[in-house]
């Protein structure tokens, strides 16, 4: 499950969204989830994971099981030890349960971006140097340098490589890293990724064959429809994005005619193109379809759904897919 600790409309502060997440947390434990991840954003009014280590302890805090992350950590924006010591405190209490996938955008504008850096010299040109750093400082002992970070030596958290394109794919397959891809709201280089890290990937201390991610949408209900009525929040916000007017998460509309243009709509539809909603019969043979095609090991799911109970009912019917072997790859 990925979270955005998405504010929506009527909350009277970011401990709403916080508060939810934990609900949404405990709840995908239950319901059998193994991973639970936050995306790093900043200077977006739908989205409150702008801290997301300190989030990512507040959820595990919360739960007993799941394992929680980031999905992810914008690299270029932190000094490789900081992020190293964050995730080793995290990894020192609540250790086997911690995961942190990396990124190489700024997860904001250009900017915000600057206010974050200060300057934009640390830019996505040095991540694979700062990659190659913060493993270090997650290693062995004996193979650091004069600076350590403690917490972190020899937490040897698990490092995602998390990418929209080609780059973060090589990388990952040169050095034997899992790769998480986001085809969520960046699906055409989805393939073209996925075939350059299988093809290219080199067994390391990490890993010895490829394992790859994809994350979807994904809005399940009890019929089509109703599913089909929940998603409206979701292309709300992705429109606010195109029209760069950024708002809380809105609640769901019966048609979205009057909100878009038809080239709006375009524009919301390629961004939604892995989109799973409806029903469980037919999520179950369109996801069976993706995890054919793909080959990904894991699935990803992000539900962007304004209603708690709705999404709560979402994750509960998405998961019994995959209990009841509906989804027959993941069997």
């Amino acid at each position: 499950m990925l979270d955005l600790a998405n504010v929506v409309q009527g909350d009277q502060s970011p401990a709403d969204a916080f508060k939810r997440s934990v609900t949404f947390a405990q709840h995908a434990e239950q319901f059998g989830y193994k991973r639970y991840w936050f995306a790093e954003h900043h200077n977006m009014e739908s989205i409150a994971s702008a801290a997301t280590a300190l989030l990512i302890g507040h959820v595990a805090q919360g739960t007993s099981t799941i394992r929680v992350g980031s999905g992810g950590i914008m690299l270029p924006n932190h000094a490789p030890l900081i992020i190293a010591e964050q995730f080793g405190t995290l990894e020192s209490l609540y250790p086997g349960r911690i995961d942190l996938g990396l990124g190489r955008a700024p997860g904001t504008d250009q900017a915000t971006a600057y206010a974050l850096r200060r300057n934009l010299h640390g830019d996505a040109d040095a991540f694979p140097n700062d990659v190659l750093e913060l493993l270090q400082y997650l290693g062995p002992a004996d193979k650091q340098g004069k600076v350590r970070a403690i917490p972190g030596v020899g937490t040897n958290v698990p490092v995602w490589l998390l990418g929209s394109s080609t780059f973060s794919a090589q990388l990952a397959a040169r050095l034997g890293l899992p790769f998480a891809f986001a085809s969520h709201f960046a699906p055409a280089q989805l393939f073209p990724a996925l075939q350059v890290y299988h093809s290219s990937f080199k067994p390391s201390a990490f890993l010895n064959e490829p394992y790859a991610m994809a994350c979807v949408n994904v809005i399940a209900a009890d019929t089509d429809d109703e599913a089909n009525y929940l998603a409206t929040s979701a292309h709300q916000l992705v429109l606010g994005l195109i029209r760069n007017n950024r708002k809380p998460l809105a609640p769901p509309t019966r048609t979205m005619d009057l909100l878009w243009s038809a080239e709006e709509r375009a524009a919301v539809n390629q961004m939604f193109y892995y989109s799973f909603v409806g029903s469980t019969n037919t999520l179950a043979t369109e996801l069976t379809s993706f995890i054919e095609n793909t080959e990904v090991d894991e699935i990803m799911v992000t539900t962007h759904v304004f209603d708690v109970n709705a999404k709560i009912r979402s994750l509960e019917l998405t998961a019994s897919l995959f209990k009841t072997n509906k989804v027959e790859s993941m069997a």
